[in-house]
């Protein structure tokens, strides 16, 4: 499995504006092959910020697939208009033994 980290920085004044595209959005995402999750979440420090977490099944199935996909040119119109400076993107795979997945 693989994360896609993804730090988004909202204009500021239209986080709600934002908020609401993004909730039309997550059903295009999550309906591409090799999603698994998404989430996410808003700084406290900056309201404008936001990180967007998804699990995807391969690396592939977000560089190839959904980056290549109808279903993104539709994700871009919903979203990427929202953005200053454009997102920083990257990918985490999981360390050996130093991942705990009992919620410890």
């Amino acid at each position: 499995m693989i994360l896609e980290v993804a730090i988004l920085s909202v204009v500021p004044g239209q986080e709600a504006a934002f908020e609401n595209a993004f909730a039309k959005a997550q059903a295009i995402i999550s309906a591409q092959k090799g999603y698994i999750s998404h989430e996410v979440r808003r700084c406290m420090e900056k309201a404008n910020r936001y990180i967007l977490l998804v699990n995807w099944e391969t690396l592939e199935d977000h560089t190839e697939g959904f980056r290549q996909s109808e279903g993104y040119l539709e994700w871009k119109a919903l979203l990427h208009h929202f953005y200053d400076p454009f997102p920083t993107v990257e990918h985490y795979e999981s360390v050996p033994n130093l991942t705990n997945t009992n919620g410890a």
